[in-house]
């Protein structure tokens, strides 16, 4: 069973993590409602990576016999003055995601609590990976500002984002891949 704080840390992550997909749904619609496909396409996915990680927590915490709380979450931020500020705030919401993920595993260890520090390592390596792609994504952003079409261009010729696809060593997702 993994350490009361732990879990309880665990519950309010659940929350941040829908909160994140809420806010990329957000960011998805902006975009899609200034005809820019790919950028909405782009958050349309990290709002599903967002609700799968979500889903990660409530698994393990199944897995471990720990009590699971589906928490309500605030309303995301809507209406943007321009194509910088939604990416911006994503940016902004990576970094603080970052930070709670890191001070669960903190938890984790300071708690004695081997198999969730364990569990918590694929997310801290995760965070890497978004913090990463989403301030490249600012930087080509604030480069095409003038003309977002090139932003929709660099998504359609690169690899970019990757979100949803099932990563080997992930943790299990409660419902599966739904």
């Amino acid at each position: 069973m993994p350490a009361p704080a732990f879990v309880d840390a665990l519950n309010e992550q659940i929350a941040h993590e829908f909160a994140a997909s809420q806010q990329y749904v957000a960011v998805a619609v902006y975009y899609d409602g200034e005809t820019l496909p790919r950028l909405a396409q782009f958050f349309y996915a990290q709002a599903l990576e967002e609700r799968g990680h979500a889903l990660k927590m409530v698994q393990y915490l199944m897995d471990q016999d720990a009590d699971v709380v589906i928490p309500a979450v605030a309303a995301p931020k809507n209406g943007f003055g321009d194509i910088v500020e939604p990416v911006q705030v994503s940016l902004e919401q990576e970094k603080r995601v970052t930070d709670q993920i890191a001070n669960l595993a903190r938890i984790a260890r300071e708690t004695g609590d081997y198999q969730s520090e364990q569990f918590m390592q694929w997310f801290l390596k995760e965070q890497v990976e978004e913090v990463s792609s989403m301030s490249d994504l600012l930087t080509t952003v604030k480069r095409s500002q003038a003309n977002p079409l090139w932003v929709e261009e660099f998504l359609a010729r690169e690899s970019f984002g990757g979100g949803g696809e099932a990563e080997a060593g992930a943790p299990p997702t409660a419902g599966g891949d739904v």
